[in-house]
């Protein structure tokens, strides 16, 4: 076992396993972004992390839970448009919980809107425990997720999740994740009621599921970030949810301090 995750390993590097630099770039300074999200990029550092998970443009590639914003679905849509295909695991539209539905309609408003950019988008449901197919099984090569785990820890649902995404990955396909990163030392809460997540407890997650960790990257890291807040990760921007009370505090700190892993389904 440990040989063949060994070899898949040193296919992934020594093979075309590089990100297009130059279509990325041009996805990200793409003129459909606003700036307000475009000045999230000195935070969310979108280059070298897709770079970092070996998306290529001609890849099958799963976004989960993008939210109502699309963030980062405003970039791999474009890249991926031509040669690839992007799969997007949304919130059920018809979910009783008003954030869900509310950031559903909100998303594919902003698809419908601009179908030169979104048209080729695919709109699946990741809604557990009943919701899991977020594309078709053994299909994909990357599942990308962005500042989620912690949501599925509340629900008690995050190993369903996990699982999900190993189902829909091919055999060597890339699980990438991005999460507020709790201390090492940190008692990790079971329900992550801060928003932070110790990089151990994200690993262990993985590897129950059957995913092996292949490599981990301080791109996203912020050593600002003391991880202890009054209202946790949502103190800091863009959330600041304290409002005007130590807002320049907070807006100093940045976004916050995030694990960039990388998981191979051998």
């Amino acid at each position: 076992m440990y040989l063949k995750i060994f070899l898949l390993s040193m296919l992934l590097s020594s093979f075309k396993c590089v990100a297009d630099s130059d279509s990325l770039q041009k996805a990200i300074n793409g003129e459909h972004r606003s700036t307000q999200h475009k000045n999230r990029d000195i935070y969310r550092h979108p280059l070298t992390t897709l770079e970092f998970f070996n998306v290529e443009p001609d890849m099958t590639v799963v976004e989960i839970w993008p939210g109502g914003k699309a963030w980062y679905t405003e970039i791999l849509a474009p890249y991926l448009k031509d040669q690839g295909l992007l799969y997007v695991a949304q919130f059920d539209e018809n979910s009783s919980i008003e954030y869900f539905s509310k950031s559903f309609v909100k998303f594919k408003q902003k698809l419908v809107a601009n179908p030169d950019i979104y048209g080729r988008v695919i709109i699946t449901t990741l809604q557990p425990p009943n919701q899991l197919e977020i594309a078709p099984p053994g299909s994909a090569d990357r599942v990308l997720t962005f500042r989620n785990v912690h949501n599925w820890m509340k629900s008690d649902q995050a190993l369903q999740v996990f699982e999900a995404m190993y189902l829909a990955l091919k055999s060597g396909g890339i699980l990438g994740i991005v999460e507020h990163r709790n201390t090492a030392q940190t008692e990790q809460d079971p329900k992550a009621l801060s928003g932070y997540v110790t990089e151990a407890h994200v690993i262990e997650l993985a590897e129950q599921i059957g995913f092996k960790l292949l490599a981990k990257s301080e791109i996203n890291a912020n050593p600002k970030d003391m991880h202890k807040h009054p209202s946790g990760v949502w103190s800091l921007p863009p959330s600041l949810k304290g409002g005007e009370e130590n807002k320049a505090y907070f807006e100093n700190i940045g976004e916050s301090d995030r694990m960039t892993l990388k998981f191979i389904k051998p």
